[in-house]
Formats: structure tokens, C-alpha cells, sequence
């Protein structure tokens, strides 16, 4: 548990402005609350929670991924964040709290903010103008007060912030690490959907441009060399080299995580290694 952070996803609240749920909303190929939770996981070293609305139903999501309740409605964000923390708080020292709507979260800004916090209760950006209350990292120790606090009718984020050490971030220093300068220079991190609109724009953009080589068996019909492509998620990598993920087919991502997740995301920056699973492959 020592040094471990966890994820926590919200999805609840009404989607009232987006006028159909957000965690549905189709995100090439997958869902935006898949592609939340499954950044997470690839990023983080402890467990991701997703926080649900009472009786809200979710897409598909993936392997290992865990769904805690909500005990009311309707209280806001801060809510959500306390019923993540008390699901985790004996797991990791801290969470990293994000909201489903965020489909273009990097893991480079999770690990800088998750890292920055040290021995503060909250490492909070100030990115792109505005305080960013769902893509920040949380002590878990948090909890009771957050708990305590709501109870008391103060439900808003920065009453939490008058009881506890915040670090704040801004972008300069998120920017400051070169993984984030690198991958995500104008901080598209925190950009939310909100509106139709917001989701309209933000689907017409090309999907982040990754590098694919095939390996062993895979590597004839035209695939030798590493080419680089287009591809959200894992199952559009292989496509764009004409592969499917089936049984024979394994990958690795970044030379270490194994894979056969269709739906795991990819981002800016990643290499997609495609290796025949079967033996002497």
C-alpha cells in the first residue's frame, strides 16, 4: 500500500447539458467511461474504481475495473470522490480522481500530478485557466473529512481545500516534466465534453497517432518495420496493420505490458508490439 495510488472514476450526475448519459457516449470504437477507467488502469500501480450514480447502468468495462455505489444523489462531485476514497483507502496511499467526460487524459499528466503531490493532501492543477477538481490526486486519508464536510452542507470542492495542504500546479508546472511537454503540450488533459457540441468536436479529431511493428510470424504480408498509424485503442492498432486480436495473436505495449484488450487505450506517444502467441511463433 505504501506509495501505491489508485483511480477513481465518477460518472455520475445527470448529463442534463449532454442530454443523453456521458459514460455511454461512443469513443472510436469503445466508450468514454471504458476509455477512462482503462487509461487508468494502464497508468496506475493500485486498483480503479468507478463510481456510479444509485441504480445507474454502465457500459462494459474492463478486467479487474471494480463499481462502488453511490449512497445518495445528487450531492455533487465531492460525493463521488468520498465514496472512491473510503472504496480504496486500505489498498493506497492516494488516488488519482477523474470524470468519465475526459477522453483525451494522458498518462504522462496522471503520473506528473500523481507524483507531484508528496506529502500534500491534494496535488490540484491549475491548468488551462481553471482549478481542476477531477484530475487531481487525493491522499486517501481524505475520506472521512470529505464525508464530515458534506454532511455539514459544505459540498463543494474548495470547501475541502480550506481544511487541507493543496498543492497547486499550474501549467507551467505540469509542462515542467518532459513527458508532459512532449505528449501533451497544450494540457488537452483536462479538456471535457459537456455539450453535444463539445462531444461533436472532440470525435472529429483524429484519433493519436501510435507506433505498431509486428514480430515472428506476423511480421510477412507487407508488416516488416514499425509504421506508424492512427488508433485509439488496441484493436484499431492491429486493424490499421491488418491483424485481429485473436488467440494467436498477443501484444505488448511500451516493451511491457501484455495484452489481448481490444478496448485498451492508447495514447499519444505508445508502441504497440503485435507477437504471435503460439508456440515457436
Amino acid at each position: 500500500m505504501v506509495g501505491t495510488t489508485a483511480g477513481v472514476v465518477l460518472v455520475g450526475g445527470r448529463s442534463s447539458r449532454m442530454g443523453r448519459p456521458k459514460a455511454w457516449l461512443e469513443w472510436h470504437g469503445s466508450t468514454l467511461l471504458a476509455r477512462a477507467a482503462g487509461l487508468l488502469a494502464r497508468t496506475l500501480d493500485g486498483p480503479v474504481v468507478v463510481v456510479a450514480a444509485p441504480g445507474q447502468e454502465l457500459p462494459l468495462l474492463p478486467a479487474g475495473v471494480e463499481v462502488v455505489t453511490d449512497p445518495v444523489e445528487g450531492v455533487g462531485p465531492m460525493q463521488g470522490v468520498a465514496t472512491g476514497l473510503h472504496a480504496i483507502g486500505d489498498r493506497a496511499d492516494a488516488a488519482f480522481v477523474a470524470s468519465t467526460d475526459m477522453p483525451f487524459l494522458h498518462p504522462a499528466f496522471v503520473r506528473r500530478v500523481s507524483a507531484a503531490r508528496g506529502d500534500a493532501d491534494v496535488a490540484l492543477p491549475f491548468a488551462r485557466g481553471f482549478r481542476q477538481p477531477l484530475a487531481a490526486a487525493y491522499r486517501t486519508g481524505l475520506a472521512g473529512l470529505v464525508t464530515d464536510l458534506i454532511a455539514q452542507g459544505r459540498s463543494r470542492p474548495g470547501m475541502l481545500y480550506e481544511h487541507c495542504a493543496v498543492l497547486r500546479l499550474t501549467d507551467a508546472d505540469l509542462l515542467a516534466d518532459p513527458a508532459v511537454a512532449r505528449l501533451d503540450p497544450d494540457l488537452d488533459s483536462v479538456l471535457n465534453v459537456n455539450t453535444p457540441e463539445d462531444y461533436a468536436a472532440a470525435r472529429a479529431r483524429p484519433a493519436a497517432t501510435v507506433t505498431v511493428q509486428c514480430y515472428g510470424a506476423l511480421a510477412g504480408a507487407g508488416r516488416r518495420g514499425p509504421r506508424e498509424v492512427p488508433a485509439a485503442t488496441l484493436a484499431a492498432a492491429a486493424a490499421a496493420v491488418g491483424l485481429a486480436l485473436d488467440r494467436h495473436v498477443v501484444a505488448a505495449l511500451d516493451g511491457d505490458r501484455i495484452t489481448r484488450d481490444p478496448e485498451l487505450p492508447l495514447v499519444a506517444g505508445d508502441t504497440v508490439a503485435f507477437l504471435s502467441a503460439d508456440a515457436g511463433g
